[in-house]
C-alpha cells in the first residue's frame, strides 16, 4: 500500500512538469500526427494529476475553500488563454469570449451538475445538498450571465450584439463585485451553507476517511496543481489546430472547436466533481460546477473589457436566439432542481438532456 502511494506521488509530480516542458517545446509550432498523439497523452495525464493535487489541497483547507481553489485556478489560466487567442485570432476572435463563457456555463450548469446528480442519486438513492448555498450560487450565475451575455443582444447604443464602452465597463465592474461578494459569502459569512451534508441534513465539517495532509504537502500540491493546469490549457491550445482541421473536414460548424476546447479545459473540475458525488459529497460537486461557471463569467468579462482597450475590431458578447432559449431554460430547470435540496436521477437526466441539446445545436445550429 505504501509503495503504491509513493508510486502515485511520483507519477502525479512528474506529469505536470513534463506537460509544461512539452508545452514550451511545442508552443506556436505546427505539430505532426505523432507529436499530437504524444501531446494528447500527456494532456490526459495532466488532467488526472490536476485532480489529484486539487483533492490534496481541498483536503488540507477543507470545504468550501477546496472547490474554490480549483475553480479559480482553472478560470484564471483559461482567461489568460482567451485573451492570448483574442490578440492573435483576427476576425474569429470577435465572438471568442462569448462562445467560451457560454460553453463553460452550459458544461458546468448542465453537464457537470447533471452528471453529478445522476451519479449520486443512483449510488445513494437521492442526492442531498444545501439549497441555501446552491441557490445563492445559481442566482449569482444567472445574474452574471444575463448582464454579460443577454443584455448586449438588446442594447441599442451600438449596432449588433455589442456593448458600448460605458456599458462594457459597467458589466465588468458588476461582475467583479458580484463575484467578490459571493466568495466572501461562501468562505466567511455563511460558510456553513456550502458544506456537504449528511443524510440527516447536518453539515460535514471535515473528511472522515483520512487525516489532512501537512502544510508542506499541500503547498507542493498547490504548485504542482498550477503547473498541471498550465499544461492542460496550453496543450489544449496546441492541439486545437488539429481539432479545427478535423471539425472542418467533418463539415461541422466552427463553434464545435470551442466546445471541444472548453470540455478539455474543464476536465479536471468534471472528474473532481464526479468523485465527490460518488462519495456522497454532492454540495462539493455543486460548489465546483457553479463556482466554475461564476468564475468563468466574473473573471473573463473584466479581462476582455480591459483587453478591448488595445484590441481592434468589435467585441461581440450578445447571445443568439437559440442560445438565449437554452440559457433561460437552464436557469428555470436549475431553480426547480435546487429548491427541494434533494435530487433524483430524473433531475440529473433533465440537465444532461439540456447539455446534449446544446451539443446537438453546436453541431447543427
Amino acid at each position: 500500500m505504501i509503495a503504491t502511494l509513493r508510486s502515485l506521488a511520483r507519477w502525479t509530480s512528474g506529469v505536470p512538469v513534463l506537460a509544461v516542458v512539452l508545452l514550451i517545446l511545442t508552443w506556436g509550432r505546427d505539430l505532426p500526427g505523432v507529436i499530437v498523439a504524444l501531446v494528447t497523452l500527456v494532456l490526459a495525464g495532466a488532467v488526472l494529476a490536476a485532480v489529484h493535487h486539487a483533492e490534496v489541497v481541498a483536503h488540507r483547507v477543507g470545504e468550501p475553500f477546496g472547490s474554490l481553489v480549483l475553480a479559480v485556478a482553472v478560470t484564471i489560466i483559461e482567461v489568460a488563454l482567451i485573451v492570448t487567442l483574442m490578440i492573435d485570432g483576427g476576425d474569429k476572435s470577435t465572438t471568442l469570449a462569448r462562445d467560451t463563457v457560454f460553453a463553460a456555463v452550459m458544461i458546468t450548469c448542465n453537464g457537470i451538475v447533471g452528471l453529478c446528480l445522476l451519479v449520486a442519486s443512483l449510488r445513494h438513492g437521492t442526492a442531498v445538498f444545501n439549497p441555501e448555498g446552491t441557490g445563492a450560487a445559481l442566482a449569482t450565475v444567472a445574474t452574471l450571465a444575463t448582464l454579460s451575455l443577454v443584455l448586449p443582444t438588446f442594447t441599442t447604443s451600438k449596432p449588433g450584439p455589442e456593448f458600448s464602452g460605458v456599458q462594457l465597463t459597467f458589466a465588468a465592474i458588476s461582475s467583479l463585485i458580484l463575484y467578490g461578494l459571493f466568495v466572501a459569502t461562501q468562505t466567511v459569512r455563511h460558510r456553513d451553507y456550502f458544506l456537504p451534508l449528511t443524510r440527516l441534513g447536518e453539515p460535514i465539517t471535515q473528511d472522515d476517511h483520512a487525516d489532512a495532509p501537512s502544510g508542506r504537502t499541500a503547498l507542493i500540491s498547490l504548485g504542482l496543481l498550477g503547473l498541471a493546469l498550465i499544461g492542460v490549457v496550453g496543450l489544449a491550445k496546441g492541439v486545437s489546430p488539429t481539432i479545427e482541421s478535423g471539425v472542418e473536414a467533418a463539415g461541422l460548424h466552427h463553434a464545435v472547436v470551442g466546445v471541444i476546447i472548453a470540455l478539455l479545459v474543464l476536465l479536471p473540475e468534471t472528474i473532481a466533481a464526479v468523485r465527490s458525488a460518488r462519495r456522497d459529497r454532492v454540495q462539493t460537486s455543486l460548489n465546483l460546477a457553479l463556482g466554475s461557471a461564476m468564475a468563468s463569467i466574473g473573471l473573463t468579462i473584466p479581462a476582455v473589457a480591459l483587453a478591448s482597450i488595445w484590441l481592434s475590431g468589435p467585441l461581440v458578447l450578445g447571445l443568439g436566439s437559440t442560445h438565449l432559449v437554452l440559457l433561460v431554460l437552464t436557469v428555470v430547470v436549475s431553480s426547480l432542481t435546487v429548491v427541494p435540496g434533494r435530487a433524483t436521477p430524473l433531475q440529473g437526466g433533465v440537465h444532461l438532456v439540456l447539455f446534449a441539446a446544446y451539443l446537438e445545436l453546436a453541431i447543427n445550429p
